[in-house]
Parts: structure tokens; C-alpha cells; sequence
């Protein structure tokens, strides 16, 4: 008998071409039985990945504004504050989203969710403010949605930096000489007499202090940004480049160095915890109740010098501010345990100060 023909045919199984085989048709069917009847595996589909909204993501554009249009541009204490509250506040709460696709409310949203002073949260506003301009400028938004005038912004007002008592600051000038560092004996005669930002303190130079004719040059600033890498740098306004009459009861206490050198620290400026370790120490030495805070010594200074002259023009020239209301606004604090405010009024409308007696009598009308 002559070998039966092998059988193989083609079958079509989930979409799939298959090839099945056997020696007779008996054996045909139960290999095609044996196929269908096995889990054939179907690769599952891949899981549809959600459409990319259109536009241009926040994070990549904020961040190329900030590396091109602030970083190169701004001081770098600015541009320090600028990168923190990117990352800290405004990439976590617009993540994931265009600048297009921004609305009031997500803004909103974002101070809202912001603990702390008012300030801070204001702060993060004008970053804010300048990428969304820039997005206006560059035709991807129609409006800054900070424009929007439902917007708000709320919180705790900031702190404002007290100066030191009168009493206080005679102590503290009384205790120079308990220093045991001359460096620090300098540096309080400069900035507790003298309406200077510690860091045009730590700026002043050999050269900027003239003995013979009573005068501080005041022409640069050193600033920490980078805690202990100072930054020599211009002053903070151009405002800020001033000549300052100089305590000479003080002069003595000045170190006599090369014009080129800084009064404070030599060839080289103080670092961030050399000031620290110095004001920690000051205290210690004269045994001082309460802390040496530098910011505390211009705002006392700035204080009693306005209570001593009644002329804002001058103490605004003095503090090298661009505008009185700057002065008056943060550092003018004014000494109240001293004013009276009835008796000058009174004086001015006629009133003399026995017109009226300690106690008024209910029962009696008093008529000027």
C-alpha cells in the first residue's frame, strides 16, 4: 500500500496565521483540536498614553526665562531668591501644566496653599508676573492672568525690625572698649554710629575713610549669597554711593590699612560666619542682654537721626534711599515714649496748658 500524503494546511487563529499538520486526517483533527483548545496568548495592547496638551510646558519655559533673561541680569542674591521660590513654591504647584492652559485660579490656588508673611507670597508674585509677561511678549498668552483682578493675596504682615532703646545703644558704645578684637571694636564704632547696610559695613575700604576731613566714601558693598564666598559687588542703588559724615569720637577705633584693604578682614572681606562668630562674640564680651543684630543698628541710627534733625530729606540722603516714603516706610520708627501729640495742636490753636483742669468735671462745660 502506498504511503498516505502528509496533510498541512493553513488556518487563520486570533488574526493569526497558523500551519497544521498530521500524518492522516484522524490525526489532522486532533492537532488542530489540540491548537484551538491551548490559551494562544494575544499580546495585551499597550496602554494608551493620554494626549500631550498643547502648548508649551511652564516648567521648561519658566526655566529657560530664568536662565536667559534674569540670572545674567540680576544680582546673585536675586537670582538665588529667584531659583528658590521656582522650585519651592511655583514648579510644585503648576506642575504638569502649559502656560497656555493657566488660569487665575491656579495661581490662586498656588498662594493660597503658601503658609507664612504676605511679603514672601509677593516675592513669588513678581516672578510670576515677569514669566507671564514674557509669555505675552512671546504671543503665547493673550493676558497675564495675574491681571485678573479676583487674584488676591493674603498673610501675616512681616515682622518689622525693631531698633535698639537709646539705653541699649549707650550701653552698647559704653562696652567698646570690653572687646578684647580690634577688628570688632571697628566694626561696632562704624555701623552703631553710622546709617550703614552691614554690607557696605564690610565694603568700606582703606581708602574710604577720611581722618583729615571727617568723611565715609561709601562706593561698594560685600554681600554672602553664597554664605561664605563674599561677593564684592556695586552698592545697592546708585542712590547708595554717598559720602557720610564721620563720628570722629570714633576714629581711634578704626584700624589704619592700605587703601586697597578692607577695613574689615584685610586683603580680603569678611565671610558670612566671620560676621556671625563676631556679633556672637561682641555680645558675650560686654555681657550685653540681648543680641548684636546688624540690620537692628541701621534702623536704630536712621531712627534717632530723623527724631534729632525733624528732616526727612536729610535722613533719606543719609540712608541712600531713592524716596522719603522709603525711609519713613522701614526704618524710621520713631521714638512715641517721647512725643506728645495733643500738646503741639493745642499750642497751635491757642490753648494754653492750664485751659484745661487734670480732671474734667462732668457737670461743667468747657468752652475755649
Amino acid at each position: 500500500m502506498a504511503n498516505a500524503r502528509k496533510i498541512r494546511r493553513e488556518i487563520v487563529i486570533g488574526g493569526e496565521k497558523r500551519w497544521v499538520t498530521g500524518a492522516n486526517e484522524q490525526e489532522y483533527a486532533e492537532n488542530l483540536l489540540r491548537m484551538f483548545a491551548q490559551q494562544i496568548s494575544v499580546p495585551a495592547e499597550a496602554p494608551k498614553k493620554e494626549p500631550k496638551p498643547a502648548g508649551h510646558d511652564f516648567r521648561e519655559y519658566a526655566q529657560k526665562w530664568f536662565e536667559v533673561f534674569s540670572k545674567p541680569n540680576v544680582a546673585t542674591v536675586t537670582a538665588i531668591t529667584y531659583e528658590r521660590n521656582l522650585n519651592k513654591h511655583i514648579y510644585p504647584a503648576l506642575k504638569g501644566k502649559t502656560i497656555e492652559e493657566i488660569q487665575p485660579a491656579d495661581v490662586q490656588n498656588l498662594f493660597n496653599r503658601m503658609k507664612g508673611a504676605k511679603e514672601s507670597k509677593k516675592k513669588v508674585k513678581n516672578v510670576l508676573n515677569m514669566i507671564f509677561n514674557q509669555a505675552v511678549e512671546d504671543e503665547l498668552i493673550v493676558r497675564n492672568p495675574l491681571q485678573s483682578k479676583s487674584v488676591r493675596i493674603t498673610g501675616v504682615a512681616s515682622k518689622a525690625t525693631e531698633p535698639y532703646t537709646v539705653e541699649q545703644m549707650r550701653y552698647i558704645l559704653g562696652h567698646i572698649d570690653c572687646l578684647s578684637h580690634p577688628g570688632d571694636k571697628a566694626y561696632l564704632a562704624l555701623h552703631a554710629l553710622h546709617p550703614l547696610r552691614l554690607e557696605e559695613v564690610l565694603g568700606l575700604k582703606g581708602a574710604d575713610i577720611d581722618r583729615e576731613n571727617g568723611v565715609l566714601h561709601v562706593r561698594r558693598a560685600v554681600t554672602h549669597p553664597k554664605r561664605n564666598m563674599p561677593e564684592i559687588k556695586e552698592t545697592k542703588t546708585e542712590v547708595s554711593v554717598r559720602d557720610l559724615d564721620l563720628a570722629m569720637q570714633i576714629v581711634d577705633y578704626l584700624p589704619q590699612v592700605p587703601p586697597d584693604h578692607f577695613v574689615l578682614g584685610g586683603k580680603q572681606p569678611l565671610s558670612y560666619t566671620q560676621v556671625s562668630r563676631m556679633c556672637t562674640r561682641m555680645g558675650k564680651e560686654m555681657n550685653f542682654d540681648g543680641k548684636i543684630t546688624p540690620i537692628r543698628f541701621r534702623t536704630t541710627v536712621l531712627t534717632d537721626l530723623y527724631d534729632a534733625t525733624k528732616d526727612i530729606k536729610q535722613t533719606q540722603m543719609a540712608a541712600g534711599h531713592s524716596t522719603a516714603a522709603m525711609t519713613l516706610k522701614h526704618y524710621v520708627k520713631g521714638r512715641f515714649e517721647k512725643k506728645n501729640t495733643a500738646a503741639p495742636i493745642a499750642a497751635v490753636y491757642g490753648l494754653k496748658t492750664d485751659s484745661f483742669p487734670d480732671k474734667p468735671d462732668p457737670q461743667k462745660t468747657y468752652t475755649a
